[in-house]
């Protein structure tokens, strides 16, 4: 009975919307109610319907002075996830287990959320040690989360880096977290410099962490990152960490760049 309603009621709804959708990324000064309804054929109840219902999940907005629809960010948001998920967890998955295996810690593969608020994890490769830091994949972390946000911050612009720190602040997490704007500030410079980022008891306690950015994705801002108990991790683990995943982290941005453009 339920398949027999999605297929009678749902289906068709679906359809409409996805008609709505792709005529609103063909246009380049958005659509009005009456263009959408006019150029699908679509009555302009159902149109008004669909958008209003569209807007309210993000899909869509409205310019209040055109009043003209446009893709919303949630859109745009399914199409980074969609992309990284197929392309991105692929091409990186070998190296990520390389990776662990030469330094017996968890290995991370994340991006960032297009409001900035957050990152996701697409993939882990769990260390084979007894403890070991995991989370499932699809976690989402604060973008302050120690090194991986960081290296994000780090492969923005300046300007709109420093713009996200000023606007959202920098949350503590432990006492040893960075939150003084101007430190933190420093401290994106200097990963911006050295290609990477070091965690050391800022979001957990007892757990340090080495993140690298991923180039080659264009707007996509992701990173790989290797987390382990400070324990396990000296000084010379660390630096160890930091060249293996810098490497990791060049051998993933070249193989996306090795791919032949769709």
């Amino acid at each position: 009975m339920v398949n027999d309603n999605i297929k009678r009621y749902g289906a068709p709804s679906v359809k409409k919307a996805f008609e709505i959708l792709g005529a609103l990324s063909s246009s380049k000064e958005g659509l009005g109610v009456s263009e959408i309804a006019r150029d699908l054929n679509i009555a302009k109840s159902t149109v008004h319907g669909m958008t209003s219902a569209l807007e309210e999940l993000g899909a869509v907005v409205r310019d209040q002075h055109t009043k003209k629809y446009r893709p919303g960010l949630t859109l745009f948001e399914l199409g980074r996830m969609a992309y990284s998920q197929i392309d991105l967890k692929a091409l990186a998955r070998p190296i990520m287990e390389e990776l662990m295996e030469e330094t017996q810690a968890s290995v991370f593969l994340g991006i960032s959320s297009s409001s900035w608020d957050h990152v996701t994890v697409l993939d882990i490769v769990e260390s084979r040690q007894d403890f070991k830091i995991t989370a499932p994949i699809g976690t989402t972390l604060p973008l302050f989360a120690g090194a991986v946000g960081k290296v994000l911050l780090a492969s923005m612009e300046k300007e709109q880096s420093e713009k996200i720190i000023r606007s959202k602040g920098v949350t503590r997490f432990t006492e040893h977290t960075i939150v003084d704007p101007e430190l933190y500030h420093q401290e994106i410079q200097r990963v911006r410099k050295m290609g990477y980022a070091v965690d050391d008891e800022e979001y957990i306690l007892g757990v340090r962490a080495v993140a690298s950015p991923i180039v080659g994705l264009g707007q996509l801002m992701s990173a790989i990152w290797v987390v382990g108990f400070k324990a396990g991790l000296g000084e010379e683990k660390m630096k160890t960490l930091i060249t293996r995943t810098r490497k990791a982290a060049k051998d993933i941005s070249r193989r996306i760049q090795e791919q032949p453009a769709h």
